[in-house]
């Protein structure tokens, strides 16, 4: 079965602090869902997609190398590209931070050919309180680990979710690999 693919501080705490820092004055965009306004509450969080930050074109490539081990010795999928720039979340406990159980692909024309979603935890797992990564790929929910840098891969299709975060902020950066439509 298809579960998480997890790498343990793929990115260190120093690189994190730094894409955090190259946000942090990045204007952000409400996370909406395509055909759905902000005030459904299924989603609440802000976006910073990171190919509008300079400097940060060295997240990108890491991701891909990421994406590459984790498909050559997990997943197998066939993928052929990166087709949105990465986006950095931010859910605070002000706002009731939190995206409801969701899949990734979607009926768009770029959303229908996800095939690997990525998401990097950016904050220190002390930072806040709930805003738990579950994933679901069974009948089982699994928790991605909190660990500051440490990156959680799994296939686009499978359920997953962010917590209500109670207390604090929560970040990470979530990218999509891309491929021929599942047959």
């Amino acid at each position: 079965m298809l579960s998480i693919y997890a790498i343990p501080q793929a990115f260190s705490v120093g690189e994190c602090d730094a894409i955090m820092a190259a946000i942090s004055q990045a204007p952000t965009d409400p996370a909406l869902l395509v055909g759905r306004n902000r005030d459904d509450n299924m989603r609440s969080a802000d976006l910073v997609w990171t190919d509008e930050i300079d400097g940060l074109g060295w997240v990108m490539d890491r991701l891909i190398d990421l994406v590459r081990v984790a498909n050559r010795d997990h997943f197998c999928f066939d993928l052929t590209a990166f087709e949105e720039s990465p986006q950095v979340a931010i859910y605070r406990a002000s706002a009731a931070g939190h995206f409801v159980w969701h899949s990734d692909i979607g009926g768009g024309p770029v959303s229908a050919k996800r095939k690997l979603t990525l998401v990097l935890q950016l904050s220190p797992q002390g930072d806040y309180e709930g805003g738990t990564l579950q994933v679901m790929p069974g009948a089982q929910v699994l928790e991605a680990s909190r660990a500051q840098g440490c990156v959680t891969i799994f296939p686009s299709f499978t359920l997953h979710q962010v917590t209500p975060v109670r207390s604090g902020m929560r970040q990470s950066l979530t990218v999509w690999a891309h491929g021929p439509a599942f047959r």
